[in-house]
């Protein structure tokens, strides 16, 4: 008799165990890039625990970029989209989603690097000076034209050269074909290890207010999933709590995504932990900032209505 209930109680506890994995809801979430350790945040709460604890199970892909993204979002291939801050604009482009968090404030993930052997030695080395950008109408693209009018060279005190990815401008830079180049920190980071050369600017200071990153949402989910919009920015804020607090743990699962080695990611991490809002709150200046940039860009005729383009409805309340 005691071996028979001993069974029908671990037969229960394994119903149980059934029905509470069953119960988790799949999140589609798709990110810029994968291999940006800016996105990490969604593999690192998975793989902790965290967005299970929400009884959330997250299904995690790449695009590559931000239009690529919002395409998938308005296929409604995916439910939540983790983007730039310039992605906004899409939005006032028609596109059928909108910012529910603003997940990191200044550009940190950029970085300007100089050959070891180069004419650019200072900042003002540049005016006159070629340097590669990933395209026209990009973030890099942007912050160079803030330096050049913040040293007072207007918007052609610096030639940009639009090359593309981050490996293509680099390899520009090594041959001699552009004095400098922006890059994401990682590649940064990488080009300063082998030795080719320095980080002359990081781009944090250059814009005091801004929004780099922003969590968004397709207007589907919003309509019909507003609990599961609510669960998810609980354990994304969450996971950041984590990373704050535990470096190594983080270190080990970002490695893995990004495909870096743990120094590089080590670095990553300590360069742009800081960049990483604890509440998601849009910070009506840094939102300025990116509507008068729509305009600078010419990515859009004229600054939109930025309370049109994002909600703070799912954020959490603590």
């Amino acid at each position: 008799m005691r071996s028979a209930l001993t069974f029908v109680a671990a037969a229960a506890v394994g119903l149980m165990t059934v029905s509470a994995v069953s119960a988790a809801e799949l999140v589609r979430v798709g990110n810029a890039g994968r291999e940006s350790f800016s996105f990490t945040p969604a593999n690192i709460g998975t793989e902790v625990g965290i967005f299970a604890k929400h009884n959330l199970d997250l299904e995690i892909a790449g695009f590559g970029g931000d239009a690529k993204l919002q395409q998938a979002m308005a296929a409604n291939a995916v439910d939540i989209g983790l983007g730039s801050g310039p992605g906004l604009a899409f939005i006032a482009k028609g596109s059928p989603v909108k910012g529910i968090a603003a997940m990191a404030g200044p550009p940190l993930i950029f970085a300007m690097v100089v050959r070891a052997d180069g004419a650019v030695k200072t900042i003002d080395d540049l005016k006159g000076r070629k340097v590669a950008i990933s395209s026209v109408g990009s973030a890099t693209n942007w912050l160079m034209n803030v330096v050049s009018r913040q040293h007072g060279w207007g918007f052609d005190g610096i030639t940009q050269v639009p090359i593309g990815e981050n490996s293509a401008r680099i390899a520009a830079l090594r041959s001699g074909a552009v004095d400098a180049c922006v890059v994401d920190i990682g590649s940064a980071l990488n080009f300063v290890a082998r030795g080719d050369g320095r980080i002359l600017m990081r781009f944090g200071d250059v814009v005091q207010h801004f929004i780099m990153h922003v969590i968004f949402a397709t207007d589907t989910a919003i309509a019909q999933k507003p609990a599961t919009l609510t669960a998810f920015l609980q354990g994304w804020f969450e996971t950041i709590a984590f990373m704050r607090a535990n470096k190594a743990k983080s270190v080990a699962i970002a490695m893995t995504v990004m495909g870096t080695d743990e120094a590089t990611t080590s670095g990553i991490y300590d360069e742009l932990m800081p960049m990483f809002t604890d509440n998601g709150r849009f910070d009506p200046a840094a939102l300025k900032v990116l509507s008068r940039s729509f305009v600078e860009m010419k990515t859009l005729p004229n600054e939109p209505d930025m309370s049109k383009l994002y909600t703070e409805a799912f954020l959490p309340k603590n």
